[in-house]
Order: C-alpha cells, then structure tokens, then sequence
C-alpha cells in the first residue's frame, strides 16, 4: 500500500512515527499522524487545515491531544459519558498522578532509551491508513496523499476527530475545501 503514497503522505507517516518516539510511545497512534499533519507545510492537508482556520489553532490543538493523552487517550465525549456514570476522570487522573507521577496514564516511558527499533501502527493508525486508502480509491485518486490522511481522520472516531471538529475541520468542511469528489462516500 506505501508504493501509493505521496511524498507528503510518506512524511506525514514518518513524521507520526517521529512523534510517538519522542513521546516515548510504545506504539504510533492516530493522535501521532494528526501531529505529524499539523507539522507540515506546502501540501494539500496543510492548505485546507490553514483554509479552515485550524492553522492559527495549531498550538490549541497540540495542547487538547496532550490533555487527551494524560486522560489515557480519552476522548471529551467518553469523558462525559463517564461523567454522567459518575465516574470524575480529572479526579482519577490527579489520584493516579500524585501515586505515579504526570503523564502516568498516557502509556509513554519515561526512560526513552528503552526502544531504539521499529515502531509499530495500533490498530487505530492502522484504521486510519487503510481508511485513507478507501477515501483516495472513492475519490478516483489513483494515490494516497496527506489530505486522504488528514480525511481519514475526521472520518474515525476518536480524539483526532472530535479534537479537530472543536477548531471547525469536518468531512463536510474538508470536502468542501477540497473539492475533486472528496464529498463522496468513503466511509
């Protein structure tokens, strides 16, 4: 599937592997390929996040993963589901930093040295490759660039999706920026 890909989808998947080592993350996960979208610079997903405005957000959006990761990777809406199941996150949260230390939950290692090899994709990056490949096929691309990436994204569930919906980039707004059949089904 990589011999589709763009030199900015290649990037942006290198630069997601990037992130999740200096985060000292086991694994490369969604929240890794949007940071990795936010890094770059001159290509289609860039354009549309700037069109969208959620360019002058970068640094919101930055912050509001890292909020997510030290919730364990929960999104605002399943925190307030368990919420209303009485259930206080920021208060399971502080409990477990105050005994472990900050960024307890979030699943990086502290040591950083610990892993010098591969990284592997979870199954939510996974999802989010194999999704971008049906929006480029939907779309009649014939390879899969940053912008399928970055429509991948908004399409999954999840903390990218719902974290960029706050800053105004939806299906419907990205579709719109991008035009070229992007609107078609691809779900």
């Amino acid at each position: 599937m990589f011999e589709r890909f763009t030199k900015d989808a290649r990037a942006v998947v290198q630069g997601a592997v990037e992130h999740a080592e200096a985060a000292g993350a086991g694994t490369v996960e969604p929240e890794h390929l949007l940071l990795a979208l936010l890094d770059r610079e001159g290509s289609r997903a860039s354009f549309a996040l700037a069109a969208l405005g959620a360019g002058e957000h970068q640094d919101a959006v930055r912050q509001e993963l890292r909020d997510a990761r030290r919730r364990a990777g929960l999104s605002q809406a399943e925190t307030e589901a368990l919420a209303g199941l009485g259930i206080d996150v920021s208060e399971i949260v502080a409990r477990v930093e105050e005994a472990h230390g900050v960024g307890a939950m979030s699943g990086d290692r502290k040591d950083r040295r610990w892993w010098s090899g591969h990284r592997s994709f979870s199954r939510g990056a996974k999802d989010v490759l194999e999704k971008a490949l049906r929006v480029a096929v939907a779309r009649r691309d014939r390879h899969i660039g940053d912008e399928h990436l970055l429509l991948a994204l908004v399409l999954r569930p999840g903390v990218p999706a719902e974290v960029l919906a706050g800053h105004g980039v939806t299906h419907e707004s990205l579709t719109r920026v991008l035009g070229d059949g992007a609107g078609e089904a691809c779900a």
